[in-house]
């Protein structure tokens, strides 16, 4: 059974920086797809970053490129979304994913960006 905890997330002053945290267990996060999402009051979930199963390739949305960093470190079967820079319409639950033919998601963790 896949499980997705996510961890890190909080309260931060703009301009601040968060790195969340994705712990993966039941699969093997170099043989997932793994990704990020959000999903802000009122508004549609959206994909926020990106990583390949093979050859580590990222995207990121347009509003979080130059900002946002989503990494993986297999040995410890974990993903990580450092955010830096961050900006009130960063506030939003982030949930972390994994593609392995279906999609597996986590609970999410908030993030709040407010001074």
């Amino acid at each position: 059974q896949v499980q997705l905890v996510e961890s890190g997330g909080g309260l931060v002053q703009p301009g601040g920086s968060l790195r969340l945290s994705c712990a993966a267990s039941g699969l093997s996060v170099s043989h997932a797809g793994m990704r990020w999402y959000r999903q802000a009051p009122g508004k549609e979930r959206e994909l926020v970053a990106a990583i390949s199963s093979v050859g580590d390739s990222t995207n990121y949305a347009e509003s979080v490129k130059g900002r946002f960093t989503i990494s993986r470190v297999t040995a410890l079967n974990m993903v990580y979304l450092q955010m830096n820079s961050l900006k009130p319409e960063d506030t939003a639950v982030y949930y972390c994913s994994a593609r392995y033919g279906i999609e597996s998601w986590g609970k999410g963790t908030l993030v709040t960006v407010s001074s």
